[in-house]
């Protein structure tokens, strides 16, 4: 189980990653004074008849008209149902604790104005393992995903806790929660700013970090399998790029690599190698790259205010000011951008399966079947490789640049930040599909090497804990079952384990 987290100044993509693992998360003193400063500013602004965005005034192309005070509850409470608009399947619950992580998180600034009672009770979702059902497409930016949080909090929409779907009232119920009554701005800020594209950002870099640890352990199995020229690797050629993504993957293929019997007698037999076997520091290293630029954006947003409006000043003048922060442009860029790289670095290894599969180019039996011809081994596995590989391409346009035009005009620029990051997480999944695909086929190759030559103590390694669960195919059951398989292999244990 992750450790606990203390939320006390901003929380990093890290936190918030293990958060949705599973990491308890609480509020520090000054995190809370911060929040109850924020609110204590919107109650002077209501009593003061301060005209404020979405506090005192309708939302959207609505935000000139004035509501009184009368109905500022149920202000919040409308806001919430009508941006309930989300369909589609659910997200999963690791996405959901992200999404509610990031939410605490913007909160915390105080700048939000929302009660320390909000707060607490999001908190107590995560805890509780009250995960709000979330459906994963609907909007443009912001908004849906958030008020379907919100609802469960009222006691609307459902959940499931411990895995059971309830109805949000009896969630809560169970949970030992009453509904919660919002009060002025909360309704807005519940569904305002960036939480949810920051989560799911948090919870893809995650995943890319331990999926490009995998790439770089699997494309060396092929490499050797291949009987790739190891001087394609050499520090000295590397370091006259300087990239230190690169120079690093270059350092973990030549440690992985270190006592190949099979590279060691195949060393020369060819001036080079073909691209998709030479250029694995370059590629994957260029994918790194775009993963620490992700890194960082995920980060600022997580530092950043990210509400409209903000609520600032003293208690002698409060103010609210309406500004454009909940337009996450940066990490929808970034998350469009790691989603291209994603998905050439899968493309590249299922370029490497073709060549596993391919006896034109691998010295091996056609398609790495057990007994050719009565079996098709391997041929169609590939076959999946370059659907999805085909997919992520198709995946990987970006989002930032669909454009639209909501709410009467008045929200005529949107950047479509959190379809960013769904797709990036759906590329994320391909990849590791096409990852797993290549781990099986390398697998299969080692099996099939026509000499019995010693592979490198770091692939080998490898090569056994997978057959311990999987064993060599020779077409007898459904290879479907070994990927799944495989997919979990890649998902449950980090490549650093071996």
């Amino acid at each position: 189980m992750p450790a606990d987290i203390l939320l006390d100044g901003p929380l990093s993509w890290r936190q918030v990653a293990a958060v949705a693992e599973g990491a308890s998360l609480s509020l520090s003193p000054a995190a809370r004074s911060r929040i109850e400063t924020a609110r204590g500013l919107v109650q002077l602004i209501v009593e003061q008849g301060i005209r404020a965005y979405g506090v005192n005034t309708g939302v959207g192309a609505l935000c000139d008209v004035i509501v009184g005070e009368s109905k500022l509850r149920q202000l919040s409470r409308n806001i919430v149902m009508s941006h309930a608009v989300a369909v589609g399947p659910a997200l999963e619950a690791p996405a959901v604790r992200a999404v509610i992580a990031a939410a605490i998180n913007n909160f915390a600034h105080g700048y939000s104005g929302v009660r320390a009672e909000l707060v607490e009770r999001l908190l107590a979702l995560l805890a509780s393992d009250c995960i709000p059902e979330v459906p994963a497409h609907g909007s443009v930016g912001y908004l849906a995903h958030m008020a379907h949080i919100a609802l469960v909090l009222l006691g609307a929409g459902h959940a499931r806790i411990h895995g059971e779907r309830r109805s949000g009232a009896a969630a809560l119920q169970a949970a030992g929660m009453e509904p919660l009554v919002l009060e002025a701005k909360e309704g807005l800020s519940l569904v305002n700013g960036t939480p949810c594209v920051t989560g799911l950002a948090a919870l893809a870099l995650k995943r890319s970090e331990q999926l490009l640890d995998w790439a770089d352990l699997i494309g060396a199995m092929s490499f050797e399998n291949l009987h790739g020229q190891l001087s394609a690797f050499a520090p000295e050629a590397l370091r006259l790029r300087p990239s230190p993504a690169l120079i690093q993957v270059g350092e973990r293929l030549r440690s992985t690599l270190e006592g190949s019997a099979i590279l060691a007698q195949s060393a020369g037999r060819r001036t080079q190698d073909p691209l998709s076997l030479r250029a694995i520091p370059q590629v994957h290293g260029a994918v790194r790259d775009q993963l620490d630029h992700a890194g960082k954006a995920t980060d600022a947003e997580l530092a950043s205010v990210t509400d409209n409006p903000i609520v600032l000043g003293s208690p002698q003048a409060p103010r609210a000011l309406s500004e454009a922060h909940a337009v996450g442009a940066a990490i929808g860029l970034s998350a469009d951008s790691l989603g291209i790289a994603i998905a050439e670095l899968a493309a590249m290894s299922e370029r490497r399966i073709d060549r596993l599969v391919n006896p034109l180019v691998s010295a091996l039996p056609a398609f790495l079947a057990a007994e050719s011809g009565v079996g098709s081994g391997f041929m169609i596995a590939q076959y999946t490789a370059v659907a999805l590989a085909a997919e992520n391409r198709r995946l990987a346009a970006p989002a930032s640049l669909d454009g639209g035009i909501t709410s009467g005009l008045q929200e005529d620029h949107l950047c479509h930040a959190t379809p960013a990051a769904l797709k990036l997480l759906d590329i994320l999944a391909n990849a590791q599909i096409i990852l797993a695909i290549e781990l099986l086929a390398a697998a299969q190759a080692y099996d099939l090497q026509p000499t019995a030559l010693a592979r490198a103590p770091r692939t080998e390694s490898v090569y056994r804990a997978l057959r311990e669960r999987i064993p060599h195919y020779a077409d007898e059951r459904p290879l479907a079952g070994d990927i799944e398989l495989a997919r979990r292999i890649l998902e449950e244990r980090r490549a650093g384990d071996f």
